[in-house]
């Protein structure tokens, strides 16, 4: 598997993004600031991640998406780890993620790669996005926000 920078021309897989947000318009928001970071294997796009630089020293993940036939494989955890370390190579200081109450397995996934609870933002998914979203049989309301330090 590569990691590479998605560049300018080409297009952002959308598809593959909306699986970890399914807001277009919120995606298409941080795509304009953010750099996106795709994972290909023997040629087939299998995963992406977007970098967001929110303020001095501190970026944010604000999407890890991988493709539904390459789930459960241990790649979510690679471009993780990937967006961590592109992270110190940039010098940020702080590494932010957030997600939902319900996405059990993502928050899982980023306490495994180190990140820590730090605050929840009440109702964010409510305020931000028109139709309702479950996972796990719960709605999705409320972001667990985290971070680590690089």
């Amino acid at each position: 598997m590569d990691i590479r920078l998605l560049s300018d021309k080409e297009k952002p897989p959308m598809d593959l993004l909306v699986l970890a947000d399914p807001s277009p318009k919120m995606v298409e928001e941080y795509l304009k600031e953010g750099e996106s970071y795709i994972a290909e294997s023997d040629n087939q796009l299998i995963g992406i991640y977007v970098l967001l630089p929110t303020r001095p020293e501190t970026v944010e993940i604000v999407n890890v998406a991988v493709a539904e036939k390459y789930q459960s494989r241990g790649i979510g955890k690679l471009l993780v780890k990937d967006a961590i370390e592109k992270a110190k190579t940039k010098g940020f200081k702080t590494i932010e993620v957030g997600t939902g109450n319900s996405s059990i397995g993502q928050l899982a996934l980023y306490q495994k790669c180190g990140f820590r609870i730090t605050g929840v933002d009440k109702d964010f998914f409510i305020r931000n996005y028109e139709e309702e979203i479950y996972e796990n049989g719960i709605q999705c309301q409320d972001m667990l926000r985290l971070a680590q330090e690089l």
